[in-house]
């Protein structure tokens, strides 16, 4: 799941890949407020995932985001 979710942020919003671990926060990896409403409507459109920007940024690093999305099921 991590995998796949560090591939939509390098590939969908041009994170690079060397920034991407469990322990960084949104601001290890440059993702402000609008990327985090960008990622939202992302995982809604290519996974079905009803995650809102909110909930992504009250995430306090990629780990807590990665789970959250398998907490809704995420099959990605």
């Amino acid at each position: 799941m991590f995998e796949q979710f560090k591939n939509l942020l390098v590939n969908k919003l041009k994170v690079s890949p060397d920034l991407i671990t469990p322990e960084a926060t949104r601001e290890d990896i440059e993702l402000d407020s609008l990327a985090v409403v960008e990622l939202s409507i992302m995982l809604e459109a290519e996974f079905g995932l009803q995650v809102t920007d909110d909930e992504l940024l009250e995430a306090e690093n990629v780990g807590a985001m990665v789970a959250l999305l398998e907490e809704r099921g995420a099959k990605i």
